[in-house]
């Protein structure tokens, strides 16, 4: 720990060092359009549930009248059409993908299904006791992060040693680096402790994407028991939605029920984790490869989160004028 309370993160990661496949970047057009995703979600979770009704007009044809609250569902409903436009594209002959994939895509939508529990919840939101030795939503986020980081050094570590079924043992003490604590883990503003759970998330899909059949069949522990691998990386979302289910719970004992604009946004982002998990596999060629009317996979993300941002923009001036 630092003198100003930060963790001094270690200066070497297992997930580089110990690797035994080529690393596979995320496309750059993903992390481009987290920070404008974000802007959107910020718009809308400043419309309050008593403008949902506004009128909004979102054609010139409208003679509907449309309101405030299908401008929400139109956010939704673009990110469930690119989804469409990539998975039927990939349907149309794109390259194969290999056996980690899906594990990992589960993995990047759980953690996008989080942020949607957690995006309109404020710092004292985070922070308040539910009692009866429940943990808060941050200390949760703590566990959620530290077992995240772990499940990923212990799979490199397992991986270097490619032990045959029945073989594996538990790192020997000083294989890897000491683990932060999960209160290190949860250190910060709530903004800060969600970066660093997509960091780990990220570094986690960078490191495991290019694993393939044997790999996947290496021996592992989990919980005292022999393991494959393959089964260690469906841990990784499934790790994320069970303690999703934790954090509604202790939102339920404190009586804090999300408004109608939170639980949209909970949609919004449920649906953006499924569009982004479509990028996790395919190389950079594939995803500029034109689908059928031009486009591609990543002017399709492009396209859609342009327009998220637009369409929450234009509500919340409506809503909040």
């Amino acid at each position: 720990m630092l003198a100003d309370g930060r963790y001094a993160w270690p200066m070497h990661d297992p997930l580089t060092e110990l690797a035994t496949v080529p690393a596979v970047p995320l496309h750059p057009a993903v992390t481009a359009a987290r920070a404008p995703l974000a802007a959107a979600i910020a718009d809308l979770l400043a419309i309050p549930d008593a403008a949902l009704e506004r009128r909004w007009t979102w054609l010139p044809s409208d003679i509907d009248e449309l309101d405030v609250r299908y401008g929400l569902y139109r956010v939704h409903e673009r990110f469930e059409s690119a989804i469409a436009a990539i998975t039927t594209w990939r349907g149309a002959g794109s390259g194969m993908l290999g056996p980690a994939i899906p594990a990992l895509c589960a993995m990047a939508a759980a953690r996008w299904e989080l942020h949607g529990a957690l995006a309109g919840l404020s710092p004292a939101d985070c922070d308040a006791d539910p009692g009866g030795g429940e943990w808060t939503v941050r200390q949760t986020l703590g566990h959620i992060i530290g077992s995240q980081r772990s499940y990923g050094w212990f799979n490199a570590w397992f991986l270097s040693q490619g032990f045959a079924e029945g073989e594996a043992v538990r790192p020997p003490a000083g294989s890897l680096p000491d683990e932060p604590s999960e209160e290190d883990e949860a250190a910060g503003t709530p903004t800060e402790v969600r970066a660093r759970l997509d960091d780990v998330v990220d570094a986690n899909i960078v490191a495991d994407a290019a694993l393939y059949a044997a790999e996947m069949r290496v021996d592992a522990r989990w919980m005292g028991m022999h393991v494959p691998i393959d089964f260690r990386l469906g841990r990784y979302g499934s790790h994320i939605r069970e303690h999703t289910v934790q954090v509604d719970k202790t939102l339920a004992l404190l009586g804090r029920q999300p408004t109608e604009v939170e639980r949209v946004v909970r949609l919004i982002l449920g649906s953006y984790g499924r569009l982004e998990a479509l990028f996790i596999g395919p190389s950079a060629d594939e995803l500029a490869r034109p689908l059928w009317d031009g486009s591609s996979a990543v002017s399709v993300l492009e396209a859609a989160v342009d327009d998220a941002v637009a369409t929450a923009a234009e509500v919340r001036a409506i809503a909040t004028p």
